[in-house]
């Protein structure tokens, strides 16, 4: 039996009413030249993964026009809320947030950027090497009474070490400046690891590590990297957090495959929560 079953069986199954199942999920940017994992010959498995998990809120990363064109045809139970990192809203990469339509209504939604004018397009500070955004929304849950939540869904610089720090200073200090009680989910790539100062900022502060919630006991093959070959030691990059008025029911690293062939240069990661 695989932990995602047992999980399903002591849970409940995909929608049960008051879990949230959540994906966070860099895609890889469709435009590099990957040869044989290039998105025209991946861009199935994708789809396939996220619909095998069949995630209520989906944070992606690293999404370009045409792949948000492509999910939008394949995903149209969900709600889909983007915009580029550049000054030009459809031009570009962007970390996009999908949630399903049936279950959510759209209360608020707004981006801001990783950067000293977190109002500015396109802004960049720091080492950063590019503009960094990151997307919130606020939803209501029509599944649960009194079950608004706000997601937020972000990809730190891949360079620029303050720069991260920074992001993650910015993040957390958004969460802060949310009403009491807030229930929130952050997904994310922040290209650190645990025990990083980013994770430290965040996960140090009024925030749950989903992952080490569900997996105490660290060990070194918990890579969200695959490097195309399907790698196992490496950092944990790609996180699920919480706020702690979530109860966390399972998290896990998804390793999905086909042969050897993955949908993307980094495994999604997932988490089931409960309101509490």
């Amino acid at each position: 039996m695989t932990f995602s079953v047992f999980c399903e069986r002591l849970y409940g199954k995909k929608g049960q009413e008051g879990t949230l199942r959540v994906m966070s999920f860099n895609i890889r940017l469709g435009v590099a030249n990957d040869g044989e994992n290039r998105w025209d010959l991946r861009k199935d498995l994708v789809v396939k993964t996220i619909r095998d998990y069949n995630p209520d809120l989906l944070g992606l990363q690293e999404v370009f026009p045409m792949q948000e064109e492509y999910l939008r045809e394949n995903f149209t139970e969900y709600f889909y809320y983007g915009r580029s990192r550049l000054v030009d809203p459809k031009d570009g990469e962007a970390c996009s947030i999908m949630f399903r339509k049936d279950r959510f209504d759209a209360i608020e939604k707004s981006t801001f950027w990783l950067s000293e004018t977190e109002n500015e397009p396109g802004s960049k500070s720091w080492d950063s090497s590019l503009p960094r955004i990151a997307n919130i929304v606020r939803l209501q849950d029509k599944q649960v009474k009194g079950g608004e939540l706000v997601l937020i869904n972000t990809h730190f610089d891949h360079r620029g070490k303050v720069a991260r720090e920074e992001a993650a200073k910015i993040i957390k200090n958004r969460v802060f400046d949310l009403e009491k009680g807030a229930q929130v989910v952050i997904t994310g790539d922040f290209n650190s690891g645990e025990g990083s100062r980013p994770y430290q900022f965040l996960v140090g502060g009024n925030l749950i590590d989903t992952f080490r919630s569900a997996h105490p006991k660290r060990t070194e093959q918990e890579s969200t990297f695959t490097a195309w070959k399907g790698r196992l030691i490496g950092n944990r990059i790609d996180w699920v957090l919480c706020s702690p008025n979530f109860r966390v029911l399972s998290a896990e690293i998804n390793r999905t495959n086909e042969n050897g062939r993955y949908p993307s240069d980094h495994y999604p990661v997932t988490a089931i929560l409960n309101y509490q």
